[in-house]
């Protein structure tokens, strides 16, 4: 019996700072499989029972066809049959649970740094706790006890406060504990180091086996079929009239399933499955693993704890405990063998024991408490520690519920729901664009160093505290736009979205480059010394304002008094082509875009019911074969889309999908490698331009939504008069080799204006300010434009079809049952979404978004409210509550606004001053 005191004296010789010996990143080849999970039950021993060969002969066609038989496969399937689906069929290779489910820890955390994710978690916990008992009578396992957040030091607590403001929108108890409380409730821990805690009593942990076959019992209850000792072979796709490649059926050694549908939940599994249709599934394989410890007195009822400041958790295991983590260098898995079932790994003490230290300062009674088995098995981790799912964009039909990062079974319910909508409706019921395949750009997914780098560094950091200007170290200068060289050596700090390096501001003091990811010191790399980027990220780790909150102040007021030049080259910048790219346009875009050539409108995409899939910008072209790449040729009619770059597989996903479904004889065509953006804004920008440009800018000539080919510095560029900050400017769309000297020009015409680089920090806080929405922040896939105070985008007016007409026209005749609310506070303290709103002393909602306003110079913030009686919220009820937002427990008064604060009758953009 080994004891955790002795693994520690092990490592003794290690020289301080304490670090184990690194372990290379390759694997074993022969892992031993005699290693024990602390479950009563597990479906291993069941699989004597039945002899080789499928465990129910297989029907001819399915519905949908679910491969996995883990958490997410069960859940998928359980809640397919709640949607009255049930001609389906769930495929296992082994046994139910047999991959990675089978020796998972099972805890349920309910608060998380995402309103979407509280309300997957919620959903599981209703789940396991609660709906499978009452249908099934099987116990899932499900203990609640309780959990418990352990914070060492000031920013940690405030990121816990942070999650308690957040679940008071959502009725979760939970309550912040002195040392002293936290200790009288979990009388065994030290809590000396301890700065608080936050306590959540009903969190608790759900066991796999108990969990999976209540699932599968209530889907083959309603008529869904489990067939388990039958691995899938191959996938059958067609190719349809238009070219569109479709699912078609699914192979085994035992026959074939006709299905228009396929739902990969394979775990670690799922990119071999993917390969088997030129799916790429970007995920890695790693050793995760736990200890259980002999049986400790005292430890009985006791909640289960995250010290996240250790990297290490205690799960309540009966009456011992299960002590794990996530350690700066995990072994990766390197070749992923598909007869790998109820197996588990020798666990490496040198990579675990970086864990044992933190357990017992943590609970010191563990140095003296023997070890009963070791757990270390393998687990699926994705390059940002969130799920893959949703349809696979290079093949209709083609779902993915995989890459849970050690999470399947407490999210499993809440997403096994979405995907089931997903799969019947097209699209989720929530918004996952968190959790769906099409958030990472095609040229990411299949590229294999991006993929280990940034799911290392993700597995690395899943503990650290969650800050608001974080950027990743790994995986970066993956995608460069024409002037990343010029404004590197301008000082300029950039941020990663999409693969692209985009400005995020502009430090005085010279080049601040990233360099080739170290692994931080894992794996014999050596670490970066005085590494300047990771430096500047280090010192805005705060949840106050950042040490260079003063120098976006500076871009943004220079923005706003006299001209600014934004970097926008990651932008998504896709043409809409042919025939039928009128009636294509017309559905796609809730505004009216029956606008002569030279026009541009700003506009919403949504999906069916009535939700904003994007927002994005629409030019209306006319042929110029002279104009290329500007002005591609086509027939028919034309439209240049300019769409946010973080986004832009996203919206190029859901065009295509629309296109296809729709059978629109046009074109989509991606230009947005070939092409740079630069936006000029501020009140000296038509002064700036007008010596660049070769037209008249001047409102007549050019007003405001229109666009225009002209010559800048002796280069043709589509100039577009838009602005994303509240100010008179141009967008400027330029051939890549023309980016650098149009860049030039502006920047030598704006010098005697007080020309400055800004960057995406500044279209932040301009962009509040003014009132403008930011997709996937104060605007998501959930939120309808009439919520959203965009109403004006859409065309209710006219008699044209578009997509989410219906839903708009319902919603509005009933009433707005809840709207996005500009908020105000006095008092200058920093907010960055997550705020908890009070009107009259009950929540109403939370903050999406926030930031601070210079030219105001408040604290500004956008949230949802709802009205607690279950009734409309119109602009009285908005205007006659008593506001307040909760940041970290602490209530801030607040006023709503109807109309933005800053320039509320738009005159600036059109250039009245």
């Amino acid at each position: 019996m080994a004891f955790l005191r002795r693994t520690l004296r092990a490592a003794a010789f290690y020289p301080l700072p304490w670090r184990p010996q690194l372990r290379p990143l390759s694997t074993p080849k022969s892992p031993t499989t005699e290693k024990s999970v602390p479950y009563e039950r597990t479906l291993k021993e069941d699989k004597g029972s039945v002899g080789p060969g499928p465990t129910r002969p297989l029907p001819n066609s399915a519905d949908v066809v679910v491969v996995g038989g883990g958490s997410l496969g069960c859940q998928t399937l359980y809640h397919l049959t709640k949607l009255d689906l049930t001609n389906i069929v769930l495929l296992e290779r082994d046994k139910l649970t047999s991959g990675t489910t089978w020796h998972t820890a099972g805890l349920l955390w309910q608060l998380r740094p995402s309103d979407v994710e509280v309300e997957l978690l919620a959903h599981t916990r209703q789940v396991v706790s609660h709906d499978l008992a009452e249908e099934t009578g099987l116990h899932t396992g499900w203990i609640q006890n309780g959990g418990l957040f352990i914070a060492s030091n000031r920013q940690r607590l405030d990121e816990y406060k942070r999650l308690m403001s957040l679940g008071k929108a959502y009725g979760i108890e939970s309550h912040v504990l002195t040392p002293a409380e936290t200790k009288a409730l979990y009388p065994l821990m030290n809590v000396e180091d301890v700065y608080g805690t936050l306590y959540v009593p009903q969190d608790g942990c759900m066991e796999p086996a108990g969990t999976c076959i209540a699932l599968t019992r209530a889907a083959t209850a309603r008529g869904a079929q489990v067939i388990e000792n039958c691995p899938v072979t191959g996938i059958q796709v067609r190719t349809d009239d238009f070219g569109v490649r479709r699912v078609m059926a699914v192979d085994t050694d035992y026959g074939s399933i006709q299905t228009p549908c396929v739902v990969n939940c394979a775990g670690v599994w799922a990119s071999i499955l993917g390969k088997m249709v030129g799916v790429k599934v970007p995920l890695v394989a790693m050793h995760h693993a736990y200890v259980v410890t002999e049986r400790i007195e005292g430890i009985q009822n006791m909640p289960n704890v995250r010290d996240h400041d250790a990297s290490v958790y205690f799960r309540l295991q009966g009456d011992g405990l299960s002590v794990g983590g996530y350690e700066s260098n995990p072994i990766f898995w390197e070749e992923v063998s598909a007869k790998f079932a109820f197996g588990l790994f020798d666990l490496d003490w040198d990579v675990f024991t970086q864990h044992i230290k933190g357990a017992i300062n943590r609970v010191p009674i563990l140095e003296k408490t023997g070890i009963k088995s070791t757990v270390c098995g393998p687990e699926s981790f994705t390059a940002d520690h969130k799920p893959l799912m949703g349809e696979a964009p290079e093949l209709r039909g083609f779902f993915l519920g995989c890459g849970f990062n050690s999470a399947g079974m407490m999210l499993g319910g809440g997403c096994g729901k979405e995907l089931a909508y997903w799969i019947i409706h097209g699209r989720p019921e929530k918004d996952m664009y968190g959790y769906d395949i099409r958030r990472f750009h095609h040229s990411l997914t299949d590229n294999h160093l991006w993929i280990r780098e940034r799911s290392h560094e993700s597995y690395a950091k899943n503990y650290s505290i969650v800050f608001p200007h974080d950027e990743p170290l790994a995986g970066r200068n993956m995608r460069r736009d024409p002037l990343h060289e010029e404004l590197l050596q301008q000082g300029c700090v950039f941020q990663e979205r999409h693969g692209w390096e985009r400005p995020g501001w502009f430090h005085p003091q010279g080049p601040a480059p990233i360099l080739p990811y170290d692994y931080y010191g894992a794996y014999e790399h050596q670490p970066h010394k005085d590494y300047k980027y990771n430096r500047l990220l280090g010192d805005e780790y705060t949840f106050n304002y950042p040490p260079h909150h003063d120098v976006i102040q500076k871009e943004c007021l220079s923005c706003r008094h006299a001209v600014a030049v934004f970097d926008m080259s990651y932008f998504g910048k896709f043409y809409l082509l042919g025939p039928d790219a009128r009636k294509a346009a017309d559905w796609l875009f809730s505004a009216d875009i029956h606008k002569p050539p030279g026009s541009t409108v700003y506009t919403c995409m949504l999906n069916h019911r009535g939700g904003t899939e994007s927002d994005l910008t629409v030019s209306c072209l006319a042929l110029d074969p002279e104009a290329f790449p500007l002005t591609p040729s086509f027939e028919g009619d034309g439209y240049y889309l300019a769409v946010g770059g973080a986004a832009a597989q996203y919206n190029w996903s859901h065009i295509t999908n629309v296109l296809q479904d729709k059978k629109f004889n046009c074109q989509l065509i991606d230009c947005s490698e070939d092409m740079g953006l630069i936006s000029i804004q501020g009140p000296q920008s038509r002064a700036v331009l007008q010596e660049v440009l070769e037209t008249d800018l001047s409102n007549e000539a050019f007003p405001f939504s229109t666009h225009k080919l002209v010559k800048a510095a002796g280069h043709l560029v589509r100039a577009i008069r838009l602005s994303f900050v509240g100010e008179m400017g141009w967008e400027l769309h330029i051939p890549k080799a023309s980016c650098v000297p149009v860049y030039k020009a502006v920047m030598k015409a704006g010098a005697k204006h007080g020309i400055v680089n800004a960057g995406y920090r500044a279209i932040d806080s301009l962009s509040i300010e003014k009132g403008y929405r930011h997709w996937h922040a104060d605007l998501r896939s959930d939120d309808t434009p009439l919520e959203a105070g965009l109403a004006f985008t859409c065309k209710l007016k006219s008699t044209i079809p578009f997509l989410g007409r219906e839903a708009l026209e319902k919603q509005k005749a009933s009433g707005l049952l809840r709207r996005l609310v500009c908020f105000t506070i006095d008092k200058k303290v920093p907010m960055f979404g997550l705020e908890a709103i009070w009107r009259n002393e009950k929540v109403v909602g939370h903050i999406r978004r926030a930031d601070f306003g210079f030219n105001i110079n408040k604290t500004i913030a956008y949230g949802y409210i709802q009205n607690p009686e279950g009734g409309p919220v119109s602009l009285e009820f908005v205007k006659n509550g008593d506001y307040a937002l909760e940041r970290m427990g602490v209530i801030y008064p607040a006023q709503a606004h109807v109309k933005s604060p800053f320039d509320p009758d738009n005159k600036r953009i059109k250039g009245i001053y």
